[in-house]
């Protein structure tokens, strides 16, 4: 009797395993636990935002989706470990990022992008540097991460006063390699971003000489690997939705973003106050007729001799956010 009675338990439970598998695959639910695994940095506000409140562990755990996170230093080391398969989706990298992950052949598409952010770069030198226009960086030593946006700002800031990426020496520096490298007269000026800007700007003593105003629109762009997003774009939808809602609670709570920001970053609110306030956080899709200053990003690289070869910034996969 028990064994007539225990096997009838194994085919209830049979059938009970059978009918849950049925179901999860009719509403497209995965039958075993994946993994999405998010790099950013920390100028990525919004995906920090939603790291922090564990907004998508909450909204893809019914998708059979488990998250994790992985941070770099600069945007270039993120598309490099996307490229390599070691993470799925990028958080946002400055426009000129994605230029030299193109140049590499890397296999990505573009999921979203946020709207220009021009002030929330700049170029700056001490208070009490004799330097005070950016045709005087002739011959100086100018520190900035290696194809971040800065880099792009910088070559574009050079070309209008009259000189060439060749009239200044480079110190390739993250941010926070920059900043101590700045405050101890190590180099003679620095390009840098928001939040790292507005820091430097509250705790030390600074002058800017130009930001992206006319210079470089400095759009933020969101990647996933073309793999990752052809597999799993219910995902990446999510991640889209969530990323708009977020932005717009920033611009429109910005004392509460900063005081959400202040632990995690390790920043005065008052500093990421500033930092927020000239990011637009306006997260779009990405269409062709956005990237034309992408084209002139890689043309400039070129043009140095900074890339390898001709980039069509057309070239790239275009994630569709709608259903």
């Amino acid at each position: 009797m028990t064994t007539s009675f225990n096997l009838h338990r194994r085919t209830v439970l049979g059938a009970i395993a059978a009918l849950s598998s049925g179901l999860a695959a009719a509403q497209g639910k995965p039958e075993t636990l994946q993994t999405l695994r998010i790099g950013l940095q920390k100028s990525s506000t919004l995906t920090t935002i939603l790291r922090t409140r564990g907004t998508l562990e909450q909204l893809l755990a019914p998708l059979n989706v488990k998250v994790t996170w992985h941070e770099f230093t600069s945007g270039l080391p993120l598309l490099e470990a996307l490229n390599l398969g070691n993470i799925d989706v990028s958080a946002d990298v400055a426009d000129t990022v994605p230029v030299f992950a193109q140049a590499a052949g890397a296999n990505l598409t573009f999921v979203a992008q946020e709207s220009p952010s021009p002030s929330a770069q700049a170029i700056v030198v001490r208070a009490d540097s004799p330097i005070k226009t950016v045709a005087e960086l002739k011959g100086k030593k100018i520190g900035f991460a290696k194809a971040a946006g800065v880099h792009f700002l910088l070559i574009a800031a050079l070309e209008k006063s009259g000189l060439s990426f060749k009239d200044i020496e480079p110190a390739y520096l993250t941010p926070a390699d920059g900043r101590a490298a700045f405050e101890r007269g190590a180099i003679d000026a620095w390009v840098v971003w928001d939040p790292f800007l507005a820091a430097v700007q509250k705790q030390s003593a600074v002058r800017v000489l130009a930001d992206g105003r006319d210079l470089a629109s400095y759009q933020r762009y969101y990647l996933a690997g073309t793999p990752f997003a052809q597999a799993r774009p219910d995902v990446l939808r999510v991640f889209f939705n969530e990323l708009q809602k977020a932005g717009v609670w920033v611009k429109q709570s910005p004392k509460d973003a900063a005081a959400l920001l202040a632990p995690v970053w390790g920043l005065d609110a008052g500093v990421i106050e500033l930092a927020n306030s000239r990011r637009s956080y306006e997260v779009r899709a990405v269409v062709p007729a956005a990237l034309t200053e992408q084209q002139r990003i890689a043309d400039a690289f070129f043009a140095e001799k900074l890339l390898p070869k001709r980039v069509n910034a057309l070239d790239v996969p275009l994630f569709k956010t709608g259903a």
